[in-house]
Order: structure tokens, then sequence, then C-alpha cells
């Protein structure tokens, strides 16, 4: 299991937009700024580490934390569905088993965890790289044979991930603790 350690700060800035400290995804940092449009609904547009939400005027004076907080997870939501799948097929291959259930849900305090053969995935995963994720994805397949982290859950882990203490690591000194 892994458990959320602090969330991301919001800050204003001076010209009414609003700037977000780096966002991960993947991997990879990007800066986020809102600007404020001539449109009707919100948009989000991700180029060159830049991910630039577009709100309709009628919002420049309001307080907009919220909705660039909702647009970050509703982006997190949509490429979770990706590469959760993705990691989940591989594991699947590679273990020659599957949960018989697994869902990408907003936890507050874990990125993963495995309960009654059923596997639920933060979408916030994809902050991480490609290899971080598909090495939580093996670590909560590693819970459906073994519930607790005894030696034979990570004789597991090592067989199948020889470098998982270099993934746990990562994980540990970034925003989510293992």
């Amino acid at each position: 299991m892994y458990k959320v350690k602090k969330q991301i700060r919001v800050k204003n800035s001076i010209n009414s937009t609003l700037e977000r400290h780096p966002v991960p995804v993947l991997g990879i940092d990007y800066k986020v700024k809102i600007v404020y449009k001539n449109v009707k609904v919100p948009e989000l547009n991700v180029e060159n580490k830049l991910i630039k939400i577009s709100l309709p005027n009628r919002y420049k004076k309001d307080n907009n934390q919220e909705i660039l907080d909702l647009a970050i997870d509703k982006m997190y939501e949509q490429i979770a569905k990706v590469e959760v799948e993705r990691a989940m097929e591989k594991t699947r291959i590679m273990l020659g088993f599957a949960p018989e259930d697994y869902e990408i849900k907003n936890m507050k305090k874990e990125i993963g965890r495995c309960v009654n053969g059923k596997i639920t995935i933060n979408p916030k995963i994809v902050m991480f790289h490609r290899d971080v994720i598909d090495f939580i994805v093996l670590h909560e397949y590693c819970h459906l044979k073994y519930k607790t982290h005894s030696k034979y859950f990570y004789r597991m882990i090592e067989n199948y991930e020889p470098n998982f203490e270099k993934y746990e690591k990562i994980i540990e000194t970034s925003l989510f603790q293992y």
C-alpha cells in the first residue's frame, strides 16, 4: 500500500492568471497556467511542458484554485485510464494471473491497495514515470498472493523486478509515502 504524503499548493500571480507549481505527468514536470478567454467552457491543452487551462472571462474575478485543482485531477484520471490499463495488462501477461477486478479511484492517503482480490489505483499514480507505475501495479498484484509484506511477498517482487528498492525510494521521496 502506498500513502499520500502532501498536497501541491497553488499561488495567484499578479497578471490575473493562476500558476501552479510544476505538475508531474509520467515523470516529467509541467508548468500550469490559467488564462482567461472568450470561451464558454474550460479548456485544457498540453504542449511543450506547459499545461494551459483556458477559463471563460466571467471567472476572472473569482478564486479559481478549485477549478485548477479539478482540471488537474480530471487530467490525471484520463491519463490514468490508459496508463493503468497498460500496466495491468503488462503485469497480467508477466505473472499469468489477474485480479478479479480493479478500479481507478481517488484516495486521500493511498496510491494503491489490494483488498479481497480487487486492486484500487489512485489516478495520481500518473505523476510517476511508467517504470514506477509498472512497479506499483506489480506491488499490488503481489498482494493478490501475499496479503502482507512478508519475505515471500518481497521474494515475488524481486523475482519480477530486481531493482524494486530503487522504485520504493522514488516513491518514498516523492509526494507519496510507501
